[in-house]
């Protein structure tokens, strides 16, 4: 049982380098301040049609938007909810790509899965291979774009593509640890649903999730009995249609910082952005390939989180503390008991540069000894 515990409030800041939360601009975090204000007020209707057009703007697509308080996971369930009568094909290659699977289950739908082990990508023409062979008729394909467990960038396009060919049968992809540090062109490949949390590319505070729904997506859940109440893409987006708000109390003060830090990204351009989170991730290859070696199969490494192979055997634990405590700077070990000292991970995404990224893996090489 956990301990009872006291928040102190002079805790020493640490430079996030972990895969999310990340590193938010003061004056970003300092717009939560403003004073609060009713969301029925005009004041909210501005507020949220900025952020859901400035959104569709930067990420370059006509489909609908919905911000809700929440974070990624939240839009895992809705998806299931709004999209699926009985069966669903998951691709698994890591822990968020099997928890995708997990909750599908929970919901009472039939999962079949299509396994990878963790390190290893899903191929494109493997789902092809499977939907053809497969005698069961799927009303949703799931893939995870950035597997952070693992370190794998799924390619969510190809993907996509071949699902096109299945016109009864919707792409849902997980983007959180992804979306706005790594492009995508989500109208050009049947993306029908994709979402993510704000906490992590997007580098704003935590508390709120972002989907991108299709017409198809929206037009499949009108034609169900059932669907999520919270996350219901009917209910979410007529809503906004009528009256430019959310149909619940939001967290208003974490959309008014998402309202500054989106103007941020605007302002650097979704080609921009893509561009620096690519030079943070070949950085960082080349130095863990110059001291470790990668962990995710050559060829899909991801842009916004490097999991590294420990080859040197370090203490993992123990170089984090020391890097945390040295030069206030915080990194991960690997995801769960499987690579919790096999592999580290560093997160290079939201607001970060190679700059920034050097400074780590110059402490990281301090205190290894490297």
């Amino acid at each position: 049982m956990t301990n009872e515990r006291e928040y102190k409030a002079d805790y020493p800041d640490k430079t996030l380098y972990i895969p999310g939360p990340t590193e938010v601009r003061e004056d970003v975090i300092e717009a939560m301040c403003e004073p609060m204000f009713g969301h029925r007020m005009d004041r909210m209707t501005d507020l949220y049609t900025t952020i859901i057009e400035d959104t569709k703007t930067f990420l370059g697509t006509d489909n609908d938007v919905i911000v809700l308080t929440g974070s990624g996971t939240g839009f895992m369930e809705h998806s299931i909810l709004n999209l699926v009568d009985e069966n669903v094909l998951c691709t698994t290659c890591g822990s968020f790509s099997e928890r995708q699977a997990n909750i599908t289950e929970r919901l009472g739908k039939t999962v079949d899965t299509l396994e990878y082990e963790w390190g290893q990508a899903v191929k494109p023409e493997d789902v092809r291979a499977y939907l053809e062979e497969s005698d069961t008729d799927y009303d949703v394909v799931t893939c995870v774009m950035n597997e952070s467990s693992t370190g794998v960038r799924n390619p969510v396009e190809e993907i996509g593509d071949v699902v096109a060919e299945y016109p009864d049968t919707y792409f849902v992809v997980d983007a959180v640890s992804a979306l706005g540090g790594d492009y995508v062109d989500i109208d050009e490949h049947n993306i029908d649903v994709i979402f993510t949390s704000v906490q992590k590319a997007f580098a704003m505070p935590p508390g709120l999730a972002v989907c991108v729904v299709s017409e198809d997506a929206y037009e499949r859940e009108l034609e169900r009995e059932s669907a999520s109440w919270y996350g219901g893409f009917q209910r979410t987006i007529d809503y906004y249609d009528r009256k430019g708000q959310t149909h619940s109390t939001p967290a208003i003060p974490i959309m008014l910082a998402y309202r500054k830090q989106m103007k941020y990204m605007l302002e650097e351009g979704h080609d921009a952005r893509d561009e620096r989170h690519r030079e943070m991730a070949e950085y960082t290859r080349e130095w863990a390939h110059e001291h470790f070696d990668m962990f995710p199969e050559a060829g899909y490494e991801s842009q916004t989180v490097s999991c590294i192979e420990n080859t040197r055997e370090i203490d993992v634990a123990a170089t984090i503390e020391a890097v945390s405590e040295e030069y206030d700077m915080v990194f991960s070990n690997g995801y769960g008991s499987a690579l919790g000292e096999k592999t580290f991970r560093i997160g290079h995404m939201g607001e970060h540069d190679r700059e920034s990224i050097e400074a780590l893996t110059d402490a990281i090489e301090d205190v290894a000894g490297l």
